[in-house]
């Protein structure tokens, strides 16, 4: 009896027998059986494949409007990795997905990984075997914990390196499916576990954890490690922390989304700054939105917006060739951003939280004293006037928002001030300590 499946995603026309040898390798371990979906551009006729081109573009196309025959290869792509995405979260949504695979090039991997990523949620194991594993992944990967292999020979015909990199891909996505599938099992019997506890007792059940995201930089760890270490150990809270680096800024908005968290302590938002000034950490245009939007609690610093980051001191763009720069290590060169900018990320911040659902649960927290351990009184990125814009900005543009501003005079990383917010962001939560026990 089956104790996982796996989602094996591929262009059977052009891949057959590489895809086919990927799926025998998966039914080697006892307790996962594979779905097999044909993404090509033609249709295959094989015992192995469970949903056919044809299947796949009957039911999850666009109604029979579109002929992957008749398309372009970026057109195709784009199609095809659409019909996926609505196959897979159908199959998850029904509990029948726990881990998907795939293999192939450049074009194989720009329509599996999408699929891996919208209809997927973090945690669910997703690995992509590809030949462009070894360069920039980061359009394939995005914001979630898909795992790339590199394939090392192209796809294209089976050989003894290719059959030993599908091997270990067999192993490694059939050995995760088995461990994401008994979580399931273990989170399912909790719940109803849970769910029996309170029906038979309306009063004096333990609360359920609660999960807060915290936002941190290598100039804001300080302020983020207090707040984490505080809401752990005095209520209990399950922390998880997204390194403020794009990704991780979207990692967070997505689990918000997802549900996964309670509530967020967004200490540092400097994904702001590389979206105003072209940095190379931006976390895109919703960055700040989904927390606001859920209606979670939600406390916001201004940690770490004195900068916006680029590679190594060469790549700084030439427009940037007066400003001041600060080397935080040999391939990251941050930039102090201007009094323009430090307002324009300020009224940003204002235009994500005055759509809040609910603006009692969120609170700006402004930290007068610093909003980085460099932009301090002496540092290397003090700069009054930037950060009296930034400050200005805010206050008056949450100014009858429902928002609460909370000016303080001491620095992000200040232990007071993190204490500060930390038991702001629990009171929001509504939490006490005799729930921890």
């Amino acid at each position: 009896m089956a104790m996982a499946t796996v989602v094996l995603l591929g262009t059977f026309d052009t891949k057959l027998d590489e895809l086919l040898f990927l799926r025998e390798q998966i039914l080697a371990t006892p307790g996962v059986s594979v779905t097999v979906i044909d993404a090509g551009r033609h249709n295959v006729q094989h015992d192995a494949i469970t949903i056919s081109q044809a299947d796949l573009v009957a039911q999850h196309g666009d109604g029979g409007h579109t002929q992957p025959t008749d398309l372009a290869r970026g057109q195709l792509i784009a199609f095809m990795a659409g019909c996926a995405t609505r196959a897979v979260a159908a199959l998850h949504g029904a509990g029948a997905v726990h881990g998907m695979v795939s293999a192939g090039g450049s074009g194989a991997t720009a329509l599996a990984t999408p699929a891996m990523r919208a209809a997927l949620p973090i945690g669910c194991p997703k690995l992509m075997v590809s030949t462009v594993a070894s360069g920039d992944t980061a359009p394939y990967v995005g914001e979630t914990d898909l795992t790339m292999m590199y394939s090392v020979v192209d796809v294209a015909g089976l050989n003894g390196v290719l059959r030993d990199i599908l091997s270990n891909a067999a192993a490694a996505i059939a050995a995760t499916a088995l461990g994401y599938a008994a979580r399931c099992r273990q989170k399912a019997q909790a719940a109803a576990a849970a769910a029996a506890a309170a029906a038979a007792a309306a009063t004096g059940q333990k609360r359920k954890q609660q999960r807060v995201g915290i936002t941190m930089f290598g100039v804001t760890t300080p302020g983020a490690d207090a707040i984490r270490r505080h809401l752990t150990a005095r209520y209990g809270v399950e922390t998880l922390v997204f390194h403020a680096t794009g990704a991780g800024g979207r990692a967070m908005e997505r689990l918000v989304r997802e549900g996964a968290l309670d509530a967020v302590a967004d200490l540092t938002t400097t994904e702001l700054c590389d979206h105003v000034a072209g940095g190379v950490m931006s976390a895109g245009p919703d960055r700040l939105s989904a927390a606001a939007e859920a209606g979670i609690p939600c406390l916001v610093s201004l940690g770490a917006t004195d900068m916006a980051n680029f590679g190594p001191r060469a790549t700084v763009p030439e427009r940037y060739g007066g400003r001041r720069l600060h080397e935080h290590n040999a391939a990251v060169t941050l930039m102090r951003t201007s009094r323009d900018e430090a307002r324009r990320v300020g009224d940003m911040v204002c235009e994500k939280l005055r759509r809040a659902r609910d603006p009692r649960m969120v609170q700006v927290w402004i930290p007068r004293g610093g909003v980085s351990m460099i932009s301090t009184p002496g540092g290397p990125f003090e700069d009054k006037e930037a950060d009296a814009a930034l400050f200005e900005a805010v206050g008056q543009g949450l100014a009858g928002s429902g928002v609460e501003v909370v000016q303080d005079q001491r620095d992000v990383n200040d232990a007071g001030f993190a204490l500060d917010m930390a038991e702001a962001l629990a009171k929001l939560m509504g939490l006490h300590t005799e729930d921890v026990k």
